[in-house]
């Protein structure tokens, strides 16, 4: 993972600096498979990817050699992988499905029976930081570009996903009316930085 995160000091003028976003999932699937604390698992692969993402967005919008494009594709096929393995592993050994919960064909840890409070914080801090972390790449990208209404409703459908699972971690109890206001508020800032190309 670490070579993948400095690969653009090598100089090689290519794109295996995105390839960080799938090396992190070899240590924290191998920490897992050793039988280890998967909400623990969790918390580094968060880590990993929030540290990719800060390096990803600090060369979008300062070094400018970074492309939005390609972090959002290899972060997405980091998460798709993920998915795979979670629903492979726990099939192959049964113990380490203990503290997770299958949701389909997939076993996710479990953030609100785990028997450590800092862990579980731990767990939803880096979840939160990871969503942001995407999100404000994309505010900065639309940032005075024209959007028509239709795109901008489009673009908050995309982060209702995410704001369904952070409402789940931290409340999931009013996980609806957290994701509704979230989905508004992420509106309200679009319509305040973009353009409809229509002002007179």
């Amino acid at each position: 993972f670490a070579v993948f995160l400095v690969f653009d000091l090598f100089g090689r003028n290519e794109k295996g600096s995105y390839l960080a976003y799938l090396a992190a999932l070899l240590p924290v699937n191998y920490y897992w498979s050793l039988g280890f604390d998967p909400l623990v698992a969790y918390i580094i692969l968060f880590v990993l990817w929030d540290i990719t993402l800060l390096r990803d967005t600090i060369g979008i919008y300062l070094k400018k050699d970074k492309e939005i494009n390609e972090t959002l594709l290899y972060l997405f096929l980091g998460i798709i992988i993920q998915l795979i393995v979670t629903a492979i592993i726990p099939d192959v050994n049964a113990s380490l499905k203990s503290s997770t919960d299958q949701v389909w064909f997939f076993w996710l840890p479990n953030v609100h029976t785990h028997p450590l409070a800092s862990v579980a914080l731990g767990f939803r801090i880096a979840a939160t930081l990871m969503v942001l972390l995407v999100i404000l790449p994309l505010i900065l990208d639309i940032r005075d570009e024209e959007a028509t209404l239709p795109i901008l409703i489009v673009f908050v459908v995309v982060f209702i996903l995410p704001f369904l699972y952070l409402s789940f971690i931290w409340v999931p109890e009013a996980m609806g009316v957290l994701t509704f206001l979230f989905s508004v508020i992420l509106f309200v800032v679009l319509i305040l930085i973009t353009r409809s190309g229509k002002e007179t």
